[in-house]
C-alpha cells in the first residue's frame, strides 16, 4: 500500500539497484548540471549588478549601500563553486551550506534595507527582492536533485521567519488586520507574512516532487539507454535503427518483402582449425577474423544481420538503402577473400573465407514469439545463397553468386560461368558464376 502511494506521488522508480556504471552516468549528470547552475546564477548575477549600476540610486541619501557589497560577495561565493565544481569537490554537505549560504546573503541583503533607506525594521517585509527565493530554489531544480531543493526553500522559509521575528523585537512593529493601512503603511499583517512562508514552502514541495518524478524517469531513461546501447551491439546498427523507429513494438511476422542480395560466408576447415586450439584461443581467433570481416562488410554497406558459428549472414538492400546491393555484395566478397587471402589470425592460422551470393526478393522482419524475437531475412533466394556457399567445397571456388546477381551487378566484374545445378530444396536449375581475379 505504502509503496504504491509513493510510486503514484512519485512515479514508477527503476526495478533494483542501477548498476555502478548506470550511477556513474547519473553522476556525471549532476556534475555538469551543477556547473551549468553555477554559470546561470553567475550570468544572473552580473546582469543586476549591471542593472544595479545603470539604475538611479533610490536611498534615502544615507551612506551606507549593502547593495554592491552582497552582489559583490555573491559573485565570490558563485565562482569559488563554479571552481569546485569543475574539481569535482563539492560534497552533498557542501552544496547544501552552498545553497543555505545564498539565501543568507540574500536575506542579510532584504534586511539591510531598513538601514538603506532609514525605516523601521518592518520596512523591509514589503522588499520585492523576496521574490528572488523562487529564482534560487528553480536554479536548484537544475541538477535533478530534489534534496537541494527541499533545502534551498527550508533556508527561504527560516530565513524569512527570522527576518519577521526581527522586526517583530524590534519595538517598531504595528501589527493591522487592515489591508489598505498595511499595502500603504509600515504596518505588519501577520496573514501576508504566513501567505509569503507558505508559498515558499509549497512551490518547494511542488517543485521537489516534480523532480523526484523527474529523477525516477531519468534513470528509468539512462538504463533504457544503457540497455539499448548494449542490445545494439548484438544486432545490426541498422537493424537497431530500424526497431527504434517503428511506429509500433514489433510482432511476430512483421516485414517486408524487398529486392537484395544475400551473402553467407563460411571458413574453410573450420572443424580443422577447432580441433587444434583451445576453445579461449578459438573464440579469440573468431574475434580477430569476424573484426576483419566486418570492416568489409561495412565499407560496403552490409548490414551482418546472423552470425552463426564461424558463417556469417549478410544483406544489402534488406534494411538499409543501396541501389548497387548486387555490386555491393560482389565487391565486399572480394574485399574479404583479400582480408582473408594471406592473413594470419592469432599468429599462425588461416581462415579462408568462402562465399555465396545470390540477389532476389527476400522477406525481411521479425519471427519468434511475443517474448523473445529475431530480427532476420528469410526466403528462397537466402536458402540458394547458403546452398552456393557449401557448393565452393565441391567445385575448389572461394565465391560462387547466381545469375540474378550478375545481371543485377552489371559491367565492372569478370564473371566465369561455374556450373548449371539444382541446389538441395529446389526444383529450377540455378547457374553459377565466380569472377576471375
Amino acid at each position: 500500500m505504502w509503496r504504491r502511494a509513493v510510486d503514484l506521488i512519485l512515479g514508477e522508480g527503476p526495478k533494483g539497484s542501477p548498476p555502478e556504471r548506470v550511477r556513474w552516468l547519473i553522476v556525471e549528470q549532476q556534475v555538469r548540471s551543477e556547473i551549468l547552475i553555477g554559470w546561470v546564477q553567475f550570468a544572473l548575477i552580473l546582469f543586476f549588478l549591471v542593472l544595479y549600476t545603470v539604475s538611479p540610486k533610490t536611498s534615502a541619501g544615507t551612506a551606507f549601500l549593502p547593495v554592491p557589497w552582497v552582489l559583490a560577495a555573491f559573485v565570490a561565493v558563485t565562482l569559488l563553486r563554479l571552481v569546485a565544481a569543475h574539481r569535482r569537490w563539492l560534497t552533498p554537505p557542501l552544496l547544501v551550506l552552498g545553497v543555505v549560504l545564498d539565501m543568507a546573503l540574500l536575506m542579510g541583503l532584504i534586511w539591510s534595507f531598513h538601514l538603506q533607506y532609514a525605516q523601521p525594521a518592518p520596512f523591509y517585509l514589503k522588499a520585492p527582492t523576496l521574490l528572488y527565493v523562487f529564482l534560487f530554489i528553480a536554479l536548484r531544480s537544475l541538477r535533478f536533485e530534489p534534496l537541494y531543493v527541499l533545502a534551498a526553500g527550508a533556508a527561504a522559509a527560516a530565513g524569512w521567519l527570522l527576518l519577521l521575528g526581527y522586526a517583530a523585537g524590534s519595538g517598531e512593529m504595528v501589527v493591522t488586520r487592515d489591508y489598505v493601512h498595511y499595502m500603504t503603511s509600515n504596518s505588519v499583517l501577520v496573514g501576508a507574512e504566513i501567505d509569503k512562508i507558505i508559498s515558499i514552502l509549497m512551490v518547494t514541495v511542488v517543485l521537489a516532487i516534480g523532480l523526484a518524478r523527474a529523477r525516477r524517469t531519468l534513470y528509468r531513461a539512462v538504463l533504457d539507454s544503457v540497455l539499448a546501447k548494449d542490445l545494439s551491439r548484438f544486432v545490426a546498427p541498422e537493424v537497431a535503427d530500424r526497431i527504434s523507429s517503428a511506429e509500433r513494438a514489433l510482432q511476430p511476422g512483421d516485414g517486408e518483402v524487398r529486392e537484395a542480395s544475400v551473402l553467407f560466408t563460411d571458413i574453410e576447415g573450420f572443424s580443422t582449425i577447432s580441433e587444434k586450439v583451445s576453445p579461449e584461443r578459438l573464440v579469440a581467433l573468431l574475434n580477430a577474423y569476424f573484426e576483419a570481416v566486418s570492416v568489409a562488410v561495412e565499407r560496403h554497406g552490409g548490414a551482418i544481420t546472423q552470425f552463426q558459428g564461424d558463417a556469417m549472414l549478410v544483406t544489402f538492400n534488406a534494411i538499409g538503402s543501396d541501389p548497387e546491393h548486387a555490386a555491393s555484395a560482389l565487391r565486399c566478397a572480394l574485399d574479404i577473400q583479400e582480408a582473408t587471402r594471406e592473413r594470419n589470425f592469432g599468429g599462425g592460422v588461416r581462415m579462408r573465407t568462402r562465399c555465396g551470393i545470390n540477389t532476389g526478393q527476400i522477406v525481411t522482419g521479425a519471427v519468434g514469439t511475443r517474448e523473445r524475437l529475431l530480427y532476420t531475412v528469410h526466403g528462397d533466394e537466402v536458402n540458394i545463397a547458403a546452398r552456393l556457399e557449401q557448393l565452393n567445397k565441391k567445385y575448389g571456388t572461394y565465391l560462387l553468386a547466381t545469375e540474378n546477381t550478375v545481371r543485377a551487378a552489371g559491367p565492372g566484374f569478370s564473371f566465369r560461368r561455374v556450373d548449371e545445378v539444382v541446389v538441395r530444396g529446389r526444383e529450377q536449375p540455378t547457374v553459377m558464376y565466380t569472377i576471375q581475379t
